[in-house]
């Protein structure tokens, strides 16, 4: 493997002139750094990585810690994060919290420990020590899809209550009246804004949400799935559940074929965050799809910005509805997607 000397003597200049084309010195010429660019083309010199970090203070890698890497929203997020990365430069290291706090700052600290550029956290609670000093100390960090309220901090996620009240609009058209929902936990601020978009827009139809038509959940199939069973042995079961991210959904769905029942004649079901899969069970699945893949790519935007001395902005992107036919949709095509515009906050 060929040196940084052998390049300097391919090219005929000192071994300080190679490290100064390197790292974009401005102080040579177009001469050297020419000899220098084809010397290093010829020998296939590459860089060592972890000493020009240790020159320049930088690694070129982002930490990204997800919710919940089986949770095929958070895979799909997380592949966008790592293909933007790349095309600006940086390698990503991944942190899974398994919706678990402590887990979470586990990830957090391992990260901040290997000198990473910055950090992109789908937080799973707003009450992290770690996080919140960490923040406080200026380290490049952007929230995605959740956040910690009251914290300096860019925030890229997607808008999904005017998704709710047109879902809650369908469903009143649909003719039905007794909706439920499995709620995400409150410390999330998806957990508690999506219940209350939820709530607002049944106000909006004179309609209540019960108590016992609130159910809470973890953002884990499990949980869907008993949340599910409890509304089924009430006296009066709801005619719709609302499950607030896909894997409830699934396990809603699983309740509700283990008493023998079908969607939607036993129990209807909608979700929030759509998936492939979806499309493909019986019936498919009506849900609020969110710009996954965008939402990733304005997250890695936001924090090179941050990195490289600009200034941040958050990002916010509508989500929107995907009718299908869980919910006693006549037995019609749907469409599964449709472009949408993206809106900026100024925060």
């Amino acid at each position: 493997m060929a040196s940084i000397k052998d390049v300097a003597a391919a090219a005929g200049v000192s071994v300080a002139t190679v490290s100064r084309v390197l790292n974009e010195h401005p102080s040579v010429s177009a001469d050297a750094r020419t000899r220098v660019l084809a010397a290093v083309a010829a020998l296939g010199y590459r860089p060592n990585a972890v000493a020009r970090s240790l020159r320049t203070d930088q690694t070129h890698t982002l930490g990204l810690v997800i919710s919940d890497v089986l949770n095929p929203y958070f895979t799909e997020l997380a592949r966008s994060v790592e293909e933007e990365a790349r095309a600006l430069g940086y390698s990503v290291i991944i942190g899974n919290a398994d919706e678990r706090p402590e887990l979470q700052d586990h990830h957090v600290r391992n990260l901040l420990d290997r000198r990473i550029d910055g950090l992109l956290v789908s937080p799973t609670d707003g009450g992290s020590p770690l996080m919140l000093d960490a923040a406080r100390a200026g380290t490049p960090m952007v929230f995605v899809d959740r956040w910690i309220p009251g914290l300096d901090v860019p925030v890229v996620r997607a808008d999904g209550r005017a998704a709710v009240r047109e879902l809650v609009a369908h469903l009143y058209r649909l003719g039905h009246r007794r909706l439920a929902i499995i709620a995400g936990p409150a410390a999330t601020t998806t957990g508690s804004e999506r219940v209350e978009a939820f709530r607002a827009a049944l106000a909006e139809h004179g309609l209540a949400l019960p108590d016992a038509y609130t159910g809470h959940g973890d953002f884990q199939a499990e949980s869907g799935r008993r949340v599910t069973e409890g509304f089924l042995d009430l006296p009066e079961p709801p005619e719709v559940v609302f499950a607030a991210d896909n894997l409830m959904a699934l396990g809603a769905l699983d309740a509700v074929r283990a008493r023998g029942l079908r969607v939607p004649d036993g129990l209807a079901l909608a979700a929030f965050d759509d998936i492939p899969w979806f499309v493909h069970t019986d019936p498919p699945v009506t849900a609020i799809a969110q710009p996954t893949g965008e939402l990733g790519r304005a997250a890695v935007r936001a924090l090179v910005d941050r990195i490289e001395g600009r200034t941040p902005r958050s990002v916010t992107l509508p989500a929107r509805l995907v009718v299908r036919r869980s919910c006693g949709e006549p037995a019609a095509p749907f469409p599964t997607q449709s472009p949408s515009p993206v809106q900026r906050s100024t925060s």
